[in-house]
């Protein structure tokens, strides 16, 4: 008896090990992240923390400027092809698997908002192997702009044509009517939860090494 208790207490801290193994790293990397008081290296984050991080939900949204033969090709958070469906749709888990830079805008796409476009599409870039580690959305009204011509300059953007359906999602965001004439910048970690956000005045290369730090301490994404 005392010999199969011994046996059993020595199986149970096997299991705790490997658990603590296993969860251990991302316990950490959203301890570090989402903890407020903490600073890689004394320096601020360049985006705002969203305190706590608001899960967003789970949403098939219309694609634009993409036809249906050619909408399976693009890149996803969980794989190729996996975020857009034969409808041209996004698939609902599209904001899963991959660290999003969302990016709203409501009336035309002007100076600014080509301009957080193209910021957006550099830090990508500039993360060399990790970029394929991060996705970039755009939400835009039909009359935003061409949406052709959006995803000829920026053939990894994800496009959404802004309609009611993702009205869910955009309601979670923080300060959204403020939000609206602010050309913001949302970080989505690969959860699922909008976890940061830039304002219209941050330098692109502020945006990239919070980017960069983050993608070295995760392990998710």
């Amino acid at each position: 008896m005392t010999e199969r208790t011994a046996h059993d207490r020595r199986q149970r801290r096997i299991l705790i090990g490997l658990a603590l193994m296993f969860f251990a790293p991302l316990g950490l990397s959203f301890y570090l992240y989402y903890g407020k008081s903490w600073r890689p290296g004394g320096r601020v984050n360049a985006g705002e923390l969203i305190a706590p991080p608001r899960p967003l939900p789970s949403l098939a949204l219309p694609l634009a400027g993409t036809s249906t033969s050619t909408s399976t090709s693009a890149n996803t958070g969980t794989g190729t092809g996996a975020n857009i469906s034969s409808t041209s749709e996004t698939n609902p888990q599209f904001l899963k698997g991959k660290w999003t830079l969302l990016y709203v805008q409501h009336g035309r796409c002007d100076d600014e908002c080509r301009r957080h476009l193209y910021d957006t599409r550099q830090v990508r870039l500039a993360l060399d192997r990790d970029m394929n580690r991060v996705q970039r959305v755009f939400i835009g009204e039909g009359d935003c702009c061409d949406f052709d011509e959006l995803k000829a300059a920026h053939p990894d953007l994800i496009v959404i044509r802004a309609s009611a359906a993702d009205e869910p999602l955009l309601a979670l965001l923080p300060n959204r009517e403020a939000a609206v004439n602010a050309h913001r910048v949302y970080l989505i970690d690969p959860l699922g939860n909008a976890m940061m956000f830039y304002a219209p005045g941050v330098k692109s290369k502020g945006m990239l090494d919070d980017m960069k730090r983050l993608l070295r301490l995760s392990s998710i994404g």
